[in-house]
């Protein structure tokens, strides 16, 4: 996936698809969340598993601007 499409990715996506944001395949990604070391959060929802797209863009360095498309300065 590239830069773009992941700023784009809705605010909680499927294990598969943070899996495929990090190069990491399905069984690999499954077999990381079930050992709950996969490199960002995961949340357990029923029988599903999703990750907060907010911990794939800060681990990716990809995080977005602050309000109002400015960037955030911390203050």
């Amino acid at each position: 996936m590239t830069a773009a499409q992941i700023r784009k990715l809705p605010a909680m996506v499927d294990l598969v698809t943070a899996g495929r944001a990090l190069g990491i395949g399905r069984t690999k990604s499954y077999a990381l969340a079930r050992a709950g070391t996969f490199p960002c959060q995961v949340l357990r929802v029923g029988d599903s598993y999703l990750v907060p797209t907010s911990g794939l863009l800060i681990l990716l360095g990809l995080q977005s601007d602050g309000p109002a498309g400015r960037p955030d300065t911390g203050r």
